[in-house]
């Protein structure tokens, strides 16, 4: 049995695995098809348009994201035909959503796929924008922001909550032009099955769902540093924005890339003040002949610290010592922990937090 499929994008023969869409196979040759809608770790839903392509046989065009790939298959990305749907397309979503003074969607302190489109494909006439009474109760709680006026209902908020999460705290509202993201009885977060992961903030195209902590910064003008989480063991991957020399955001690296495959909790994503805090620790402190601590280099505190732990050991035995680790360590860590206690002091005297 075959395996792949051969078809044909833009000219170019291509093979991908049986049952993947158009979509994945322009992807693997490089050729760029806009969406909205799509993300990977959710199913395909075809809601925005963006991704429509011109396949020989078909009638209407059809949605890259999922449209699955048949033998012989010849589509085409960049058609005449696509291009005016696209353009047009823009300028139905500019009619329902906010613009900036130079008729742009607005960026939202994070990127705006939508306006990126724009520029990348231009609009067609402009339409009269769409008066909608979208009712969004003021929610409360201190991390997740929505503003209907930036939303395109691509419904990736809702489908990542439900699929990835398994969640359900949020929904799809009312109909028509009047549709909006909601909950349950328009209830705040806080008091649905909602965990503030963030993950609606994470795949949102838009901006439109945002980090309350970051309104107001510019994603443009942020630095990305990456590293590992400290809140558990897991190990998951973080990229810190730093503007100005302080941490104004934190995102999780692209899906399929690291061991939280994009995603983060709430302590990941949110619980970055400490990194600021006035009362953190930034110099290794000792106590003093006199009893009061002073400031001291690492390596004089490790030797103290060795010091004292030898004396322990030459006065009462190996035995008299005792190694805790922190679950908030990652496995090397812990692995470290247990080997400085077996081989380096000579004890089996080691434990770990997580396995009270």
């Amino acid at each position: 049995m075959k395996h792949t499929t051969r078809l044909f994008v833009n000219g170019e023969a291509v093979e991908v695995p049986v049952g993947s869409t158009v979509l994945d196979a322009a992807t693997e040759i490089g050729v760029d098809v806009p969406t909205l809608c799509h993300e990977p770790r959710v199913d395909p839903m075809g809601s925005c348009r963006m991704c429509l392509v011109e396949i020989e046989g078909q009638r209407r065009l059809q949605p890259g994201c999922k449209f699955v790939a048949q033998p012989g298959m010849v589509v085409h990305t960049d058609s005449e035909r696509v291009k005016r749907h696209r353009r047009l397309l823009l300028s139905m979503y500019l009619a329902d959503h906010a613009v900036d003074a130079d008729g742009l969607p607005a960026e939202r302190g994070v990127g705006n796929q939508l306006r990126q489109h724009v520029l990348d494909h231009g609009t067609g006439p402009a339409l009269p924008s769409i008066e909608a009474d979208r009712t969004y109760r003021v929610d409360h709680n201190p991390y997740v922001h929505f503003d209907p006026e930036a939303c395109v209902l691509c419904n990736l908020c809702v489908r990542y909550c439900d699929e990835v999460e398994a969640v359900s705290a949020i929904t799809l509202a009312n109909r028509g032009s009047q549709t909006t993201i909601a909950t349950a009885d328009q209830r705040g977060l806080l008091d649905t099955t909602c965990e503030m992961c963030g993950g609606c903030i994470a795949v949102c195209p838009t901006g439109a769902m945002t980090e309350k902590p970051s309104i107001g910064s510019d994603w443009r003008q942020e630095e990305k540093v990456r590293t590992t989480c400290n809140f558990c063991g897991v190990g998951c991957q973080l990229d810190l924005h730093v503007n100005d020399g302080k941490v104004v955001r934190v995102t999780s690296p692209d899906p399929g890339q690291t061991v939280n495959d994009g995603n983060l909790c709430i302590k990941g994503r949110f619980a970055y003040e400490f990194v600021h805090h006035e009362e953190r620790l930034t110099t290794p402190l000792i106590r003093g002949d006199d009893g009061q601590f002073r400031q001291a280099s690492w390596e004089e505190a490790i030797q103290v610290a060795a010091r004292g732990l030898l004396g322990v050991k030459e006065r009462h035995g190996a035995d008299a010592l005792g190694f805790i680790s922190s679950s908030r360590c990652t496995g090397e860590e812990n692995y470290l922990m247990q080997k400085l206690s077996r081989a380096a002091f000579g004890t089996n005297n080691c434990h770990q937090c997580a396995a009270t």
